[in-house]
């Protein structure tokens, strides 16, 4: 018989910044990836227009006052090749505008061999 492999889900622990840390220049929002990350999940609480980067110093994708941005990073991998944002990466934020409420969150999924 042979045998069968699976991926199963799992979450690092949530990672979150207040409004009041987040200035003109970036700030890691929690630490580095501990793991290859599969899904990766921002969540702009706050009602400013934020600027984010995965290395502090890049702007790479904006997100809106109250709003999200998902990133399936490996919808299309198959068990033995595949697409990560890597371990030891980091999301990083600043302001377009000066947030005054709330905070940004990050969601990070990866994927364990079972």
């Amino acid at each position: 018989m042979a045998s069968k492999s699976a991926i199963r889900l799992a979450f690092e622990e949530q990672r979150s910044l207040a409004f009041g840390s987040i200035s003109a220049t970036y700030a890691g929002i929690g630490g580095a990836f501990a793991h290859p990350v599969r899904m990766l999940e921002v969540q702009n609480l706050t009602d400013a227009d934020l600027q984010f980067s995965l290395d502090g110093v890049t702007d790479h994708f904006i997100c809106a006052a109250k709003q999200a941005k998902i990133y399936d990073i490996t919808a299309n991998k198959t068990q033995d090749s595949g697409f990560y944002a890597a371990e030891g990466d980091r999301v990083y934020v600043k302001e377009i505008e000066d947030p005054t409420e709330k905070a940004v969150y990050v969601t990070v999924i990866y994927g364990e061999d079972q």
